[in-house]
């Protein structure tokens, strides 16, 4: 309602609003010119009345005559509908009955249109359970009265005022008026009403429809991101990891000092450059809201020490100090977590740490701060002495693509990507990364972490006897295995590979190619890439999967991708293959997935993972 009305505003477009609904914009109106109607008709009604000396039919009239008045002016000044509407029902209610019981002493027909009246005003502008009661506080007496007339049990001390034909004919005139004009005016509201809901409904199936097609059209869009970004990481990473695993295996060669040298330098080199990839990737995946986190068994004293164990060659080739301190309570509990994730943010938090200090030392600490036996707490720490970070960007550096200053991109390079998925990371969980840090001093940056505790023991691996992963002491020379890969130097690294495991591999050049071999031969395992030409590995496993013979469509399929593609498990899972390994992977992962697969009665050679080089695909 328009709260710049002044007290002199006799006007009802003044009082309307915008704002209100068509129906209440309707009951306003009702009121405005229902009591400028019953205004005049009060003071006709009222001269005649004084006219005919009747004293309280005087009084009742002049009553609402004044009440008419005030509450029009109080209308057009403050439009308070509901309460005028009580105030209106209660008075008119009132003064009818003791006009009724009173002043005439019976049922007439002006008494009957009054009830009417107030029925239907009550119902109108109050709702159903308001009129209801208002209903029956008027029809319930005026009923009593004409039954206590009709056996003429209703005497008091008072004698009737009895009124001319004139006044009948004008309260009746005055009556009839009122209902048509309600009755006329909330039609024409309820018929805009439903008018204005079918043009609102038609807008709204319009925007529903034009929301869908922008709702498909994102899908579509997003989709095509997922498939663009599969394709770029399969594109870009494939020959990377072609790069990175041939550099390897020529260092596992014994090459000379000059040559190691050059070899370092370019596995180094793209090692950063595949980092830089996966990060954005990794990113993408998390903003998209696509990443899942695992629930399986590891000890974080062995984990930290994964982690930082590269890392910590870093940084003394910087000439820097590095200490890990984790916490000695920690090293026989089997926690439950992620650790790929727990490894991807200790990795970029210490990566930065190593990055952005020139000298001093780097700390790594995880303390347990909780020991509830079947839940621990674990404090993770990185500390450096490194550039440190000005107050008013600390809360920057989390940011997307963004580091703590521009000159601090050119000088140490970056994609800005690292504390922006740790962030994430630990969002996703529930958890908050604490940063402290001054400038030229160094920054520390922490977050707490729970875990449930294994009823396990873990075991640490005895460091003087190598681990093997399959204690068998034969040969894994009897498996008999399929590989479908297109590409030529990933054919070749993988049969440098399987060569250390006596094990020599068909090789198919496309998934349907796959499909040919394994129908005419026998294989113990395929491992299936999964971008082929031809057919592609997700078709080929379902094609397999279909075969009559159950030896041939029970045959394990492991996927070999370098994808990037959000639902890449589901997608493994329902083309009927059994797992994946990611590009690039280690040796230890794909033996032990085989291992697992193909079957404990499978014969394998006794060899040191330990000492075997990283050959990603």
């Amino acid at each position: 309602m328009n709260k710049n009305v002044n007290v002199f505003n006799f006007s009802i477009r003044r009082v309307l609003c915008d704002d209100l609904s068509i129906l209440d914009n309707a009951r306003l109106r009702l009121l405005y010119y229902g009591l400028a109607l019953s205004f005049c008709t009060l003071f006709v009604l009222f001269a005649d009345i004084l006219y005919q000396q009747h004293s309280i039919l005087s009084y009742t009239t002049g009553a609402l005559f004044l009440t008419s008045a005030i509450l029009f002016k109080w209308l057009t000044y403050r439009p308070r509908w509901i309460l005028m509407s009580h105030i209106i029902l209660v008075v008119g209610t009132l003064v009818n009955l003791i006009d009724a019981y009173i002043a005439i002493q019976d049922v007439d027909i002006v008494t009957i249109e009054v009830v009417i009246t107030i029925l239907l005003f009550s119902f109108y502008m109050l709702g159903q359970k308001i009129g209801l009661i208002y209903s029956l506080i008027n029809i319930v007496p005026v009923v009593l009265l004409a039954v206590l007339k009709y056996n003429n049990n209703y005497i008091i001390n008072l004698r009737p005022e009895k009124v001319d034909d004139t006044t009948r004919i004008i309260s009746t005139f005055a009556c009839f008026i009122l209902i048509a004009f309600i009755h006329s005016h909330f039609y024409n509201a309820f018929i805009k009403s439903i008018k204005d809901l079918k043009e609102t409904s038609a807008k709204q199936s319009g925007l529903t429809a034009e929301f869908e097609y922008a709702m498909e059209k994102a899908q579509k869009s997003s989709e095509a991101k997922s498939e663009f970004l599969s394709t770029m990481s399969h594109e870009i990473r494939t020959p990377l990891n072609a790069v990175i695993g041939m550099s390897n295996l020529l260092i596992a060669g014994n090459p000379r000092p000059d040559q190691r040298e050059n070899l370092e330098v370019l596995k180094f080199s793209a090692g950063n450059l595949l980092s830089i990839v996966n990060d954005v990737l990794d990113f993408n995946k998390i903003e998209a809201g696509k990443l899942v986190f695992e629930n399986t068994k590891f000890n974080i004293v062995e984990l930290m020490q994964n982690i930082c164990g590269g890392l910590m060659m870093t940084a003394q080739t910087k000439g820097l100090l590095f200490k890990l301190d984790v916490d000695s309570l920690l090293s026989r509990k089997l926690l439950f977590g992620d650790p790929t994730r727990m490894t991807q943010i200790i990795f970029n938090l210490v990566s930065n740490a190593i990055k952005f200090t020139a000298q001093g030392n780097i700390a790594v600490k995880a303390t347990c701060i909780e020991d509830r036996h079947n839940r621990v707490t674990i404090n993770f720490s990185v500390k450096d002495t490194g550039i440190g970070i000005e107050q008013n960007r600390l809360n920057m550096i989390f940011e997307p693509f963004i580091q703590e200053s521009i000159s601090t991109t050119r000088q140490y390079g970056g994609t800005g990507l690292g504390l922006a998925i740790v962030k994430r990371l630990l969002e996703l969980q529930g958890l908050k990364i604490k940063v402290s840090s001054t400038p030229g001093v160094g920054s520390e940056f922490s977050f707490n972490m729970e875990f449930p505790v294994s009823t396990e023991v873990f075991e640490p691996a005895n460091i003087d006897q190598p681990q093997h992963v399959i204690e068998n002491s034969e040969t894994l020379s009897a498996i008999r295995m399929l590989i479908a890969e297109d590409n030529p130097v990933n054919v070749m690294l993988m049969k440098k590979l399987l060569s250390k495991w006596n094990i020599v591999p068909s090789i198919a050049e496309n998934g349907e190619r796959a499909v040919e071999l394994v129908q005419y031969g026998n294989f113990d395992i395929i491992l299936m890439d999964l971008q082929m030409p031809v057919m592609n590995g997700f078709d080929a496993a379902k094609e397999i999967r279909k075969m009559p013979n159950p030896q041939k469509s029970g045959i394990p399929i492991i996927a070999l991708t370098a994808s990037a593609l959000f639902d890449i498990r589901e997608r493994v899972q329902e083309s009927g293959m059994n797992d994946y390994v990611s590009k690039p992977f280690k040796p230890n992962e794909l033996f032990e997935k085989i291992q697992n697969l193909v079957g404990k009665s499978s014969t394998a050679p006794k060899i040191n993972f330990f000492d075997s080089p990283v050959v990603p695909l």
